[in-house]
């Protein structure tokens, strides 16, 4: 009766430890795609957010700066003073824009068709740049302003967005890296300095708008903030042929 040897033999310790070794190199490499993966899903999000908060701003600002001196049934006298709560008369002369500079504008519009201004809704709308908040803020009617791109910090709220136009703070656009919210351009195409604003706004023809945002979330992937930027240029055709008076 022959017997059958067999040759198989079990795996050495070094063996098993290599294979460990292997698979513990494997598992790492494998988390540390997915924790990359959920790293840059988030950094999406929160640029795709981000996106869309000013464009859908930029979008509500072209609209509204469009219709600024609308006034369907030429009414004469219609303005109103840009300075809520005070009774001061308004320059008939500025018609529908009745304040302007590099962070704030105001415009009105008769939007009801019923010869008087800020009897309906947005027929007044300031908008303010807070460059040390890092927000816009819209105020309809003079009911107050509210946040319209960005958060104020001291509300407590979360936002997507910071609004870094003026990256120092102080309201005075002297480098590179900042950038008014509002540029003015008269009928030659030429821009109107803001030092000759108020005075110039009659000659308004034409008004940039540009909105240098951030991700309020630094990003994980890249530790920065994502920074874009959107810009429109309106044409307020309604001041240039709107009566002031």
């Amino acid at each position: 009766m022959s017997q059958v040897r067999s040759d198989r033999r079990g795996y050495t310790l070094v063996e098993v430890l290599l294979a460990m070794a292997v698979g513990i190199i494997l598992m790492g490499a494998v988390y540390v795609m997915v924790q990359s993966g959920q790293r840059g899903s988030v950094s999406l999000e929160q640029k795709v957010v981000a996106q869309q908060d000013a464009r859908a701003a930029l979008q509500t600002m072209t609209l509204e700066i469009g219709m600024a001196s609308f006034n369907p049934n030429f009414q004469s006298a219609i303005w109103l003073n840009a300075a809520c709560g005070n009774n001061l008369p308004p320059n008939l002369t500025y018609k529908g824009i009745q304040a302007a500079s590099a962070n704030s504008l105001t415009i009105e519009m008769d939007i009801d068709q019923s010869s008087v201004v800020g009897d309906y809704a947005n027929e007044v709308v300031t908008y303010t740049y807070n460059p040390l908040s890092q927000y816009i803020s819209r105020n309809n009617n003079c009911q107050g302003g509210e946040s319209f791109l960005g958060d104020d910090p001291a509300s407590g709220l979360p936002r997507a967005v910071r609004v870094i136009n003026d990256t120092n703070g102080n309201g005075v656009y002297d480098d590179g890296a900042d950038i008014p919210v509002f540029r003015y351009f008269d009928g030659s195409g030429n821009q109107i300095p803001f030092a000759s604003l108020p005075a110039n706004i009659m000659n308004i023809r034409r008004i940039d708008i540009t909105l240098q945002v951030e991700t309020d979330q630094i990003s994980q992937d890249t530790h920065q903030r994502r920074t874009m930027v959107y810009s429109s240029s309106v044409i307020p055709k309604n001041h240039a042929t709107s009566p002031g008076a």
